[in-house]
């Protein structure tokens, strides 16, 4: 598991290609936000989230808890969506949007084939300035 990288993830890559092709431009890493937001575009004050379904605790089918050492990862995955939780109230807080997309909605045959819609809302929402402060791809994620 520590060989998993935390930058530059496939499911990253693959908004970050979908945001740009739809003609949004952005910046990487989001030093300085709290959470490190993965993408974060400026211009129009909203940090992306590209969260792992496994480290990020999403409950949906690629979120399985290992069967080794249950109380060690329990803990670790729920401190790390608290971590998620306080990082996404500070920055509405301080006048930003979020929206998180959870990997398992660019990943699987039915993922693959609705991606176009899932990128197409992400940019749309991006874009239209919405007063709902948070996104969250799926729709139905938590």
């Amino acid at each position: 598991m520590s060989g998993i990288g935390s930058k530059d993830t496939k499911p990253e890559l693959l908004v970050r290609k979908a945001l740009h092709a739809r003609g949004l431009r952005f910046a990487l890493g989001g030093r300085g936000l709290p959470g490190k937001p993965d993408i974060v575009l400026p211009k129009w004050r909203v940090a992306v989230f590209v969260h792992g379904c496994f480290w990020h605790r999403h409950e949906c089918r690629i979120s399985k808890l290992p069967s080794s050492r249950k109380r060690f990862w329990k803990s670790k995955l729920s401190a790390n969506r608290d971590r998620d939780t306080v990082a996404v109230l500070a920055l509405v807080s301080a006048g930003w949007r979020i929206a998180i997309v959870w990997e398992c909605s660019l990943r699987g045959k039915a993922a693959v084939q609705q991606l176009d819609l899932t990128m197409n809302t992400l940019a749309d929402w991006i874009r239209t300035g919405a007063r709902h402060p948070f996104l969250e791809l799926p729709p139905d994620a938590i």
